[in-house]
């Protein structure tokens, strides 16, 4: 089975009616993989898989409106019997383990070991789960973010993450059949430091990396998805399209 994307979460930064934060399942190869895991983003994965049957968890970063139902997830599959039938494997940045273990009071993540497997990712980080490849790449945000690149019987998927332009995103993204692009500001401030996109530069990077398909997501309350959508047609110069909750394509 080709890579398939579905959307469950697109708001930042904050969780909107009908609309979670970051969130998508990615499936490929009999593998099942949530990617980011905004609030809301748990309730509406439930609406397209059973989450016992999940085989990981990628995570981005550690921003709340990217891995905050984390705790939603632990409570299910602590108490709400959805228990998978090992421990799971999270993918995140060095501190997620302790970061989710702070909110139950707790200072070692170990006590979550029964439902959670914590592996630590870093640049250049590769690993598959199943058929799925996973390939990760750090870039620019204000905190310790990562970039993923999907790969499955020749199907390319490149998510970015949040992140301001680098370099690292249009080499995750080179010939993918679909990138997924934040575009959460609508211009850059001066002389601040660039940590997020603007859809300029989204189609600018898609447009780069020569992807197939520009998909637009994690778009801020300074634009809407559509007209954040139309610029970045206009520099990628390629398909484009919005990503909306409930949206499952393959590729």
């Amino acid at each position: 089975m080709s890579l398939g994307l579905t959307v469950l979460g697109t708001a930042s930064p904050h969780p909107q009616p009908g609309r979670p934060c970051s969130g998508y399942l990615l499936s490929g190869g009999g593998a099942e993989v949530w990617v980011d895991a905004g609030p809301g983003s748990f309730a509406e994965l439930q609406r397209h898989t059973d989450p016992a049957r999940l085989d990981a968890i990628w995570i981005s970063h550690l921003h709340a409106d990217h891995c905050a139902d984390l705790v939603s997830a632990l409570y299910g599959y602590a108490y709400g019997g959805l228990t998978p039938s090992a421990p799971l494997p999270v993918y995140g940045p060095p501190e997620l383990g302790h970061r989710l273990a702070g909110f139950f009071g707790q200072s070692d993540p170990g006590f979550l070991g029964g439902v959670f497997n914590f592996r630590t990712l870093y640049d250049g980080h590769d690993t598959r789960v199943g058929e799925l490849r996973l390939r990760t790449r750090a870039v620019v945000h204000d905190t310790e973010t990562y970039g993923l690149r999907a790969e499955c019987e020749g199907s390319v998927l490149a998510y970015s993450g949040d992140s301001g332009p680098c370099s690292a995103l249009a080499e995750l993204a080179v010939g993918a059949d679909l990138f997924l692009c934040e575009a959460d500001i609508d211009r850059h401030r001066g002389s601040e430091r660039q940590v997020h996109l603007t859809p300029e530069d989204a189609g600018a990077i898609a447009e780069r990396a020569g992807a197939g398909e520009l998909l637009v997501t994690h778009v801020g309350p300074t634009l809407t998805p559509e007209s954040a959508t139309e610029r970045a047609a206009a520099v990628f110069g390629g398909r484009t399209a919005t990503a909306r909750e409930g949206d499952s394509r393959a590729l």
